[in-house]
């Protein structure tokens, strides 16, 4: 099974890469759910890491439904991601009523390529999941990263596997959202082949203005994934 670490900043992709983690989806603002990481933490990741990173590429919090300034920016930080020598984008487009956005979604594929692409978490907002996993297999998406629909991949693991069957190997079902060293095992069981984790801690800044505690992926943690599967 492989083990993808969503690395919120180099800090965090460091002990990914140290740990033994496989691949590395690169974002910031995991508050948020993740967005576009600035381009100086894009570089000095892909210039100093030797580990395969995919990234996020989402302009903003909030709903995928995106204007079309936001989607040109959507593509402009694709284009900078190829530039800089990554592996991989996770990115995607919803229509108002929470259909996969086909055309957009296929542009920004085909922008994609030669990286594989992975459909991110606007998958677990669809109305029709088997219909979308059929769409996105038609578009070339190589991997759909989903909780199941539900708030954790755990609670999710029984459309995971409806999915998976699914797929039939044309498409991987990477499951995210609360995976960790007690349940990851659960997941390798069920004959999924990927999953993806944050596995972080929190370092308070007791002496800061700020009092948002510092989020980063721990190494321990990683590791102790990586045992259990």
């Amino acid at each position: 099974m492989l083990l993808e670490i969503c690395a919120n900043s180099y800090q965090s992709a460091k002990n990914a890469k140290g740990a033994g983690a496989h691949r590395i989806e690169l974002c910031q603002e995991l508050s948020v759910g993740g967005i576009t990481p600035s381009f100086g933490l894009l570089k000095q990741v892909v210039e100093n890491l030797q580990i395969p990173i995919f990234i996020l590429i989402r302009p903003r919090g909030g709903n995928f439904v995106y204007s079309d300034v936001e989607f040109e920016i959507i593509k402009s930080d694709i284009q900078i991601c190829k530039d800089l020598g990554c592996q991989g984008i996770v990115s995607g487009v919803l229509n108002e009523d929470k259909t996969i956005d086909i055309e957009r979604t296929r542009e920004l594929v085909e922008l994609s390529k030669p990286l594989e692409f992975t459909f991110h978490r606007a998958f677990d907002e669809v109305k029709k999941p088997k219909e979308a996993l059929e769409q996105l297999i038609n578009l070339g998406v190589e991997r759909v990263l989903t909780s199941g629909q539900e708030r954790s991949a755990e609670q999710g693991l029984e459309l995971l596997k409806v999915l998976n069957k699914i797929s039939n190997n044309r498409i991987i079902i990477l499951a995210g959202s609360g995976i960790s060293s007690e349940n990851a095992a659960q997941f390798k069981e069920a004959g999924l082949k990927e999953i993806h984790a944050s596995a972080s801690s929190q370092h308070e800044e007791n002496n800061s203005l700020f009092s948002m505690p510092l989020t980063y992926s721990d190494p321990h943690k990683i590791k102790a994934i990586l045992d259990a599967i």
